[in-house]
Order: C-alpha cells, then structure tokens, then sequence
C-alpha cells in the first residue's frame, strides 16, 4: 500500500467517481489511476467502489471506512511534508488563495510584496472570485485559504481568523443631487436612486438588504459586479450611486467621484483569513497574515491551526487604522 494509491482512491471519490476527471485532477493517467486502483483492492481484499460495466458506481462500505482513514493519513503527510520544511527553512513553494476581487485588488498587493521580498521563490496564486463561490473552493481543497469578508458571524468551514474590520462607501459622480445635500444621508436618500453594487446585494439575506428593509425600504439594484472597478466605472456611466468597500476608494477617484459616508447605515464588514484545521502552518503563510494584519500573534495562530489552543484573537482594526500604521511604516523607512 502507498500513499499514491490512497491519493487516486480520494482523487476518484471526489471527481464524483470519474477516472478520467480524477486523473486529470492529480495529473496522471487514466490507465495508471486503474492500474493502482485494482492493486489496492487486490491487497485490502475488497472492492473500495463497485462497478457497472467499466464504470465505477458507488463506494462500497468497507470502501467508505477505507477513505476516511486515506483521508486522515493524507493529511498527516502534508502535515509532515510542511514541518519538515520549516525546520529546513525552506523558502519556496506554492500558494494558492480565493478571495473578493477588491481584496485580491486594493488588500493583498502590498502584503503580497512584502511576502515575495522574504520568500523569492514562492509561488503565489490568487484566484479572485465571487463572495459564494470562495468558501466552496476552499473546502473542495482547490486553495489553500480564503480571505473572505461577512458583515456578522465568522465563516464556517476552517479557523477563521479576523483580519481588519471595514465599512461601505457611496460614490456618486460630481454633480450628484446626493453630494449637494449638506447633511449625513439616510437609508431613504439611497432607496430614492438606482444602486450599483456587489453581486452578493441580489442575495436575500445580504446586510444591505436588510439595513434597507430595518428602515422600511428595498433597494433598486440597477447593476452588480464582483469587481470594484468595473463598479465605480457603471457609476460614471450613470447607472446609480455605488455602493462600494471604502479600500476600494483611492485618492485618485476624487477626480470624477465623490465619496458620501454612510458609516451609521450599514453594518460594519470583517474581513477573515480562513485557514485549515489541525495542520501545520507554512511560515510563508503566517508570514502573511502577518503583513495584512499586524496585529496576529504568530505563534498563537500557529496553536491554534495545529490544534493546541482555543482562538483567542484580539479585536480587528479598522482599515483605516491599517492605513495610518503603513503610511508610518512607510514613512520611518524613508527617514
């Protein structure tokens, strides 16, 4: 028995039982994943799938007993792959991460930098996508962490760790009946106009959805985007007032966009960093959670995805704060 053939019998199970996705899936072949398949089963004495004609059919019993415990020796494997390069100090290999496009956009650029500087030859890859389709990608093993966002709980799925906190922005263009108002805006200033904003505001139980709703209104969603840029651009094209992450605003959007508080209107957001159970933590990876949130002690986080300590994390700054510190940092470096 080799953990190749445990890595096939889980890369088939979750290819739906499809060899030739599973293949692909783990970069072999078709005939050399059978191969392996039948002398696992030729060993354990018992099918690990039955069949129908060529195909597989189900996972049998024993086979789903089987699985389980590939699984656990699996992950032990990486486990030991990942100490035995911290203690080596290695300071290559890859990353992959799913997160919003505005973080991948306006969060991650300057922390990534930074984290190239001291590992050169890692390989980093970000996959933006949408806020649904994030946590999905995590679970199926495609990335090996998430920067996802919500406006309440903590996600599920892993160890989520708070990162910062941030809250929403309008942006109108120049010239706007809201930016000649004079006074904070309210809910129903905003239901009184079109709104262009993220595709999770089409969902139900989305916090903008729900402030509207608290005050006695719906919002009238003209346009959604998962990309900040293109936001602001529908924006100008006069399509609505954006609603938008205030990372998202930069210094250089003044030009043709004013930017309107609503701070007391909608709920604040948290950004988390959701990272795997009981595994062993990569330093590239802490290194990171480092670089976007300074305030993460290293070695607890290491406890806590190792499985030794309950999370006790402090309080997530506002971006804002996050802001000031790097200007500062920036700042004393240029001294």
């Amino acid at each position: 028995m080799t953990l190749t053939q445990l890595r096939y019998i889980v890369a088939i199970a979750d290819a739906g039982l499809n060899i030739t996705l599973a293949a692909d899936n783990v970069h072999a072949t078709q005939s050399g994943i059978s191969k392996q398949l039948k002398q696992l089963e030729g060993e354990l004495g018992f099918q690990v799938f039955t069949r129908r004609g060529k195909s597989l059919d189900a996972v049998t019993p024993a086979g789903g007993q089987v699985l389980e415990r590939a699984r656990s020796i699996l992950h032990e494997a990486r486990n030991i792959r990942a100490l035995a390069a911290n203690l080596r100090e290695e300071a290559h290999g890859e990353l992959s991460l799913a997160t919003t496009h505005t973080q991948a956009r306006f969060v991650l650029p300057d922390a990534i930098a930074r984290l190239k500087q001291h590992y050169p030859d890692l390989g980093v890859h970000i996959r933006p996508q949408g806020e649904g389709r994030i946590i999905g990608s995590f679970e199926s093993g495609e990335v090996d962490l998430v920067i996802v966002s919500t406006s309440g709980h903590a996600p599920e799925g892993g160890i989520a760790v708070p990162l910062f906190r941030w809250y929403r922005r309008a942006v109108v263009p120049h010239g706007h009946p809201l930016a000649k108002l004079g006074r904070p805006l309210r809910i129903q200033d905003l239901a009184e106009h079109p709104l262009v904003s993220y595709e999770s505001s089409l969902l139900p139980e989305s916090s903008l959805r729900r402030a509207f709703a608290a005050a006695g209104h719906a919002p009238r969603i003209a346009c959604t985007s998962a990309d900040a840029d293109l936001i602001k651009t529908y924006v100008l094209a006069g399509l609505g007032v954006g609603i938008l992450a205030e990372m998202a605003i930069g210094a250089g959007d003044a030009r043709e966009l004013v930017t309107l508080d609503i701070d007391d209107l909608l709920p604040v957001c948290t950004s988390w960093l959701v990272l795997r159970r009981d595994h062993v933590l990569r330093s590239y990876v802490a290194q990171l959670a480092r670089f976007v949130a300074p305030q993460i002690d290293e070695a607890e986080l290491r406890r806590v995805v190792a499985g030794h300590a309950e999370p006790n994390w402090p309080v997530p700054p506002l971006w804002s704060e996050l802001q000031q510190r790097g200007t500062r940092r920036v700042a004393s470096r240029a001294a």
